[in-house]
């Protein structure tokens, strides 16, 4: 039986996630100590979003939960501790922010926040949090018309991948002489062992002990699996190679590699690393 081998918050979207043991299941994808899955963002002075497509260095952005804080560390910079409780009303400060094609509300962190990561990438920007009145949905086209949340994650709740999968393509890559890539460059939420190749696309549900998952639409690749995420540079693009096997023609051709999923059931269920999982395929 397939077992649950990863589980990745990603607090900022695009930087560094943090690997857990535990998280609770949440609408809105993984969350830990009351953190959320891409609950902050960094924006540029229009307030569109940052990524690693342009700015590949946020990978090197590490952030660890703390008490009180999210803590951040990059090469070269001193620590940025960022509060976790919510500023008081009368203080807050509210930017209209971009991600996607969709406009959200969000709160602007601060002028220090915002000079910090102004100096780590070395471009002027701000960091944002998600503001609990705004509202953000995945596309109901793949979600069977159900209003399902999400706050600055590309477009869904979590995103799983198979252990085989990525088995599949570094055997084609070592084939041709070139290096295997690890699982990081993908960015999963949510990973399968002890899966066939590219078993979770064939999935109708996954199945925990109390909770269950529906893969939805997939997930279709850009360059940034191309970013090392130990060094933020680029190096060499392994959707060339997936690019032979890989176009799906439910997403007009696009190279896809992974399964964004939404809640069944289940909503505060804590899922563990080590646990078995049922993939059930669609008959």
């Amino acid at each position: 039986m397939p077992i649950l081998t990863e589980l990745n918050l990603y607090p900022i979207k695009s930087c560094a996630g943090i690997s857990l043991r535990e998280a609770t299941l949440t609408e809105a994808g993984l969350m830990s100590e009351q953190i959320y899955d891409r609950e902050w963002m960094i924006v540029d002075e229009n307030g569109d979003a940052l990524t690693q497509r342009e700015y590949p260095k946020m990978a090197l952005i590490a952030p660890r939960i703390k008490a009180d804080t999210l803590e951040l560390r990059a090469p070269g910079m001193l620590r940025l501790e960022v509060p976790l409780g919510l500023p008081d009303p009368e203080d807050e400060k509210r930017i209209r922010v971009q991600v996607w094609d969709d406009q959200v509300e969000a709160y602007d962190c601060d002028d220090t926040s915002a000079l910090w990561f102004s100096n780590a990438l070395g471009v002027k920007c701000r960091l944002v949090r998600f503001h609990p009145d705004a509202t953000r949905y995945s596309s109901k086209k793949w979600t069977a018309d159900a209003e399902v949340p999400v706050l600055f994650s590309d477009g869904y709740p979590m995103l799983v991948i198979g252990t085989g999968s990525l088995e599949d393509l570094n055997e084609k890559l070592v084939a041709q002489g070139r290096s295997p890539v690890p699982m990081n460059r993908f960015r999963p939420n949510l990973v399968f062992s002890d899966i066939a190749p590219f078993e979770e696309d064939l999935a109708e549900v996954y199945q925990f002990a109390g909770a269950a998952l529906k893969p939805v639409k997939p997930c279709p690749r850009c360059p940034l699996p191309s970013v090392d995420q130990a060094t933020g540079e680029f190096g060499p693009d392994p959707l060339d190679i997936l690019g032979t096997y890989r176009a799906n023609p439910k997403v007009d051709g696009s190279i896809t590699f992974g399964m964004n999923a939404v809640v069944l059931n289940g909503t505060g269920t804590v899922l563990r690393v080590g646990q078995n999982v049922s993939v059930d395929p669609v008959f």
